[in-house]
């Protein structure tokens, strides 16, 4: 899909240069994450009352909750909440959990993350994001986050990291290209 293109931007070296682009396909796969991760939701019929009638209409009953991993994440998080703009509160008994990370290096991260979101409660079902994941981090989490309550969401894999845990070929420190070095 459209989406190959946001990503293979984002690795592109050139590209990589203008932090505003870089940031507006971050955000462009978030949407397009969003509205695919919608297609998993629970729906239910409810009548709508137009100008002209009413029409039934098939609409969201999940009650969502996103997350992400900040600095990296801000502009991957934009983009699903452009589609999913009727969040819920961070309680998260008995909600859809969405947590993002735009780079899934270890995975160590992202379960951190959501073992601390587990102290506002136990989602119905989690689903993970990221657009780049090591193949390390995909097993890792598949390992670690409940199997049966979880989706992972990824628009590409790729097979090795490095001696300093960076994802190869992945697109460099996706921060720091989103907002400029760190001080």
């Amino acid at each position: 899909s459209i989406l190959n293109k946001f990503v293979a931007e984002l690795r592109d070296v050139d590209i990589q240069k203008d932090s505003l682009r870089f940031r507006r396909n971050v955000e462009r796969i978030g949407e397009i994450m969003a509205y695919e991760i919608s297609k998993e939701f629970h729906y239910s019929t409810k009548d709508i009352q137009s100008p002209l009638g009413i029409a039934p209409m098939n609409t969201p009953d999940d009650r969502i909750v996103i997350s992400t991993i900040l600095r990296a994440g801000l502009p991957f998080h934009q983009g699903f909440l452009r589609y999913l703009d009727n969040i819920a509160s961070p309680r998260l008994k008995g909600k859809t959990l969405i947590i993002s990370d735009p780079m899934l290096a270890t995975g160590s991260s992202m379960e951190l993350a959501y073992e601390a979101l587990l102290t506002k409660g136990v989602p119905d079902h989690v689903h993970v994001a990221s657009i780049i994941s090591s193949k390390q981090a995909l097993e890792y989490l598949q390992k670690k986050m409940p199997d049966d309550k979880t989706t992972i969401w990824i628009a590409a894999l790729d097979n090795d990291l490095d001696d300093h845990s960076y994802i190869v070929p992945g697109l460099g420190d996706a921060g720091d290209l989103a907002f400029g070095e760190k001080e």
